[in-house]
């Protein structure tokens, strides 16, 4: 018997399921809080993902290949699970080793609070630039810029704002950065050329950030407290040898990164020097911390074993300082990662049915000129972000679908591999159930929807790239590959 194709999903086949999980995640938000991303917002990606099986059942998909969609889906996260796991582990070891306490130590007396929001920015610029990754920038950097926030008496959630904005501008340039090599590939265009083309609208937006961040930063009433100051820096010295070496662990994951080690046994093995380094220069930390009942060289060992998938927790008579100071371990990354899969799998059912294409279909009925082109391509890349949770699927299924089209309008492959950055990988960190801010979450322990709105970087962007879409600036034209031999075979009679 001939096996009948499945139906083509309708308009309103694509909204339900999404109309669902808004419903469903903005009542988790309402009921829930802060606590939404632990348990709540995975039970509606759950629910949502429910909604659409039914409506790719209804079109005629078979419940076999939904399931294999759907552990397909789940199986692209796994690389981003072994970095997190890893990440758990290195925050851990470098607070007991401490490495994060030292660049707090050394952050309260370098950082001044009118300019501490705007530096943020620019420090982790330089070292997402440097590493391609706003992944490691917000594991190493960033945490420690948390902790200097809350030492200064400062926001979290601008802080975090400052950390993502500068991370992923950063990123952006970087030609170590596996999005800005991806983007150029899936569109066609060359790497170098991308990354020039880019700078139109990512050099703009991080200068209006900055300037927001100044703003924010000398208009705020808050002011650095030197005997809070002094007194958070006494605590460091008393509970942890504050030393320039325990930063090695640093220099070393940078450089790594920098040579382009790749990004799990980079992170992973920075978790395990921080348990050496530990062991090396925090003795006294060691010896009171260690199970005293067992030899003192196996229960060093046990200890670093636990801090490597529990975390570190210390005890310092000041509840601020305790949870200033503690955290990390594998185990704290399990709720992001159980938050990753639940998205992975919605949005593999929402692609395997046809609904992600069918939104593209519609869009492109409408996009007329080259400005709603454009701005479709970041649209769908923002659709795809919240559909699918992972910004690599943001980057490769638009720009799949939309290469023809941007071919057959005469505009150059740049213009197609900017919109899906700007659309796709700035967007990502600002949606708490996507890959990107579920990790920017577990790493930084600050909710998306809270530093939302103080990623000013992430959110410029997009809008100077429409402005520019529909405006006609930098919007490059293909050039026919025989124009060039036509122009010199005129001007030469031949």
């Amino acid at each position: 018997m001939k096996r009948t194709e499945p139906k083509l999903p309708s308009l309103l086949d694509a909204l339900i399921p999404m109309l669902v999980l808004i419903a469903l995640l903005a009542a988790s938000v309402m009921l829930f809080k802060d606590d939404s991303s632990y348990g709540p917002n995975q039970i509606a990606l759950f629910i949502a993902a429910a909604v659409a099986v039914v409506i790719g059942l209804k079109n005629g998909h078979d419940w076999r290949s939904i399931e294999k969609a759907m552990v397909k889906g789940i199986s692209l996260s796994l690389a981003a699970v072994l970095i997190l796991l890893a990440v758990g582990a290195l925050i851990g070891t470098w607070l007991l080793s401490g490495t994060v306490p030292t660049l707090i130590y050394f952050g309260l007396q370098l950082l001044s609070p009118s300019w501490f929001y705007a530096a943020s920015c620019v420090l982790c610029a330089i070292v997402a630039m440097s590493i391609g990754s706003s992944w490691t920038t917000a594991a190493t950097i960033g945490v420690a810029l948390i902790g200097v926030a809350t030492g200064l008496g400062l926001s979290p959630a601008i802080t975090a704002g400052a950390i993502v904005s500068g991370a992923y501008f950063g990123d952006k340039i970087s030609p170590l950065s596996e999005t800005t090599n991806l983007a150029p590939a899936v569109a066609g265009a060359d790497l170098f050329e991308h990354i020039r083309h880019m700078l139109w609208t990512t050099v703009p937006s991080i200068i209006l950030a900055l300037i927001a961040f100044i703003l924010i930063g000398f208009n705020s009433n808050v002011s650095a407290d030197l005997q809070h100051i002094n007194e958070i820096s006494s605590v460091l010295e008393q509970q942890f040898n504050i030393s320039l070496w325990t930063l090695i662990p640093l220099a070393v994951l940078l450089t790594m990164a920098v040579k382009k080690v790749p990004a799990f046994p980079t992170v992973f093995l920075g978790a395990l020097l921080g348990g050496i380094w530990a062991v090396l220069f925090q003795p006294e930390l060691i010896n009171r911390m260690a199970d005293e009942q067992l030899p003192a060289v196996i229960a060093i060992f046990k200890l670093v074993w636990q801090t490597l998938f529990a975390g570190f927790s210390i005890s310092t008579g000041n509840d601020d300082m305790d949870s200033l100071l503690s955290g990390g371990g594998m185990a704290s990354m399990l709720n992001t990662i159980w938050l990753i899969f639940s998205a992975m799998m919605f949005g593999a059912v929402v692609e395997h049915i046809g609904l992600l294409r069918k939104f593209v279909e519609t869009i492109l009925a409408f996009a007329r000129s080259t400005g709603s082109l454009i701005t479709s391509t970041m649209a769908t890349c923002l659709a795809t972000n919240i559909l699918t949770a992972d910004q690599y699927m943001s980057i490769v299924m638009p720009g799949r679908m939309y290469k023809e089209e941007y071919k057959r309008r005469g505009l150059a492959p740049v213009n197609l591999s900017r919109a899906l950055e700007d659309g796709g990988t700035i967007t990502s960190p600002l949606i708490p159930w996507n890959t990107c801010g579920a990790y920017m979450h577990g790493v930084l322990n600050v909710n998306p929807l809270d530093y939302f709105a103080y990623a000013f970087f992430n959110l410029i962007n997009p809008v100077l790239a429409v402005v520019y879409a529909y405006l006609g600036i930098k919007i490059l034209k293909l050039t026919p590959p025989d124009s060039v031999t036509a122009e010199v075979s005129t001007s030469t009679g031949r």
